[in-house]
């Protein structure tokens, strides 16, 4: 079941000091044209039908739907076009890799590909991209109020940037500066291999390996991440876990409890959050790193504006400078939710 929402007035301005290039901008040959967004996601895809006229973009409706009870992106997109939209283009951002206009859903297994939506729905503009590459292109419409600084940097020094975005999985994408405008690119950074630091970061890198295989970054830095860590924790290491919240873990969803409970003070939920953030600070400092990404760090994904402020603050920004010899490098990056 959608939660379908329908909005007359709601008009977006851009913004034009974060300077994204639109490789489709310009070619639009008629004065208005409705567009189909959607945001594929592990946990939900959102849709939203916008009307650009006139140089603005106006959100008409919008649905939010759970995507673990379709079987596919196009049961979704029929579902929502019932209403008798009839979209002149669709674009799409999927989380997992976009290759010649098809892609599989890395924790779905949906397949979706351009040719295939074009022929369903008869309507020949259907763009996919990646969806942290479509969040880099998204920058340019958010204003002020929409960001939290955390560190504010150099901002006088122009340069790559970087998102990293912990949700149901971990996305990762970066923006190339040609030095007049940025130009957002896709990665599958999220899927390389943990690094561990410490003894303890060994532990858990032998336990994810038991259950896994494979360990990559996205098996700590995400949702399921999180009770990844909480779950070592507790067999591995012996940590209580006490009645009250081992109920409210059965009853509800089990890393937005952890979360909740960080904050009343229960301490493996504190250790279980505290080395969430460690290990997104440093797979943010590596991608930061690999990309010279001196024009700024933008932290997405529905998880860290959750986190108590003071603390993701605090912690975060103590990990992500942890880089030796390249600690002044990381010092020069703003950072921003």
């Amino acid at each position: 079941m959608s939660t379908k929402t329908v909005l007359w007035q709601n008009t977006f301005n851009t913004i034009s000091d974060f300077p994204i290039a639109f490789p489709k901008l310009g070619k639009q040959t008629s004065d208005s044209l409705t567009v189909l967004a959607a945001d594929i996601g592990g946990t939900k895809t959102n849709l939203g039908l916008f009307l650009l006229e006139d140089g603005h973009i106006s959100l008409v409706e919008r649905a939010k739907y759970p995507s673990q009870e379709y079987t596919s992106f196009t049961a979704i997109v029929e579902d929502f076009l019932e209403g008798g939209a009839n979209p002149d283009r669709i674009s799409i951002g999927i989380a997992g890799p976009v290759i010649g206009g098809k892609a599989t859903t890395t924790n779905l297994g949906w397949d979706v590909d351009r040719e295939t939506l074009i022929h369903d729905f008869n309507i020949p503009d259907v763009y996919i991209l990646n969806d942290l590459e479509a969040n880099a292109f998204g920058i340019a419409a958010l204003k002020e109020e929409d960001l939290l600084r955390l560190y504010g940097g150099k901002r006088e020094i122009e340069g790559n940037a970087a998102i990293i975005a912990p949700g149901t999985g971990l996305g990762e994408a970066g923006l190339f500066w040609d030095g007049e405008k940025y130009h957002p690119f896709a990665t599958e950074g999220g899927h390389a291999d943990f690094g561990p630091q410490n003894d303890l970061d060994v532990d858990l890198f032998r336990y994810l390996r038991r259950k896994f295989g494979h360990v990559s970054w996205e098996r700590v830095v995400s949702g399921p991440g999180i009770l990844n860590i909480f779950t070592f924790l507790r067999i591995d290491m012996g940590r209580e876990v006490p009645d009250d919240l081992r109920e409210a873990m059965e009853a509800g969803d089990p890393p937005a409890v952890i979360s909740e409970y960080a904050q009343k003070g229960y301490p493996i939920c504190e250790e279980t959050i505290d080395l969430f953030i460690r290990y997104l600070a440093r797979e943010a400092a590596n991608l930061c790193l690999k990309m010279k990404a001196v024009g700024g760090l933008f932290i997405g994904g529905g998880i860290p504006p959750k986190l108590q402020q003071e603390f993701f603050e605090a912690n975060f920004l103590s990990h992500f400078f942890q880089a030796g010899r390249l600690r002044a490098l990381l010092e020069t990056i703003p950072v921003t939710i």
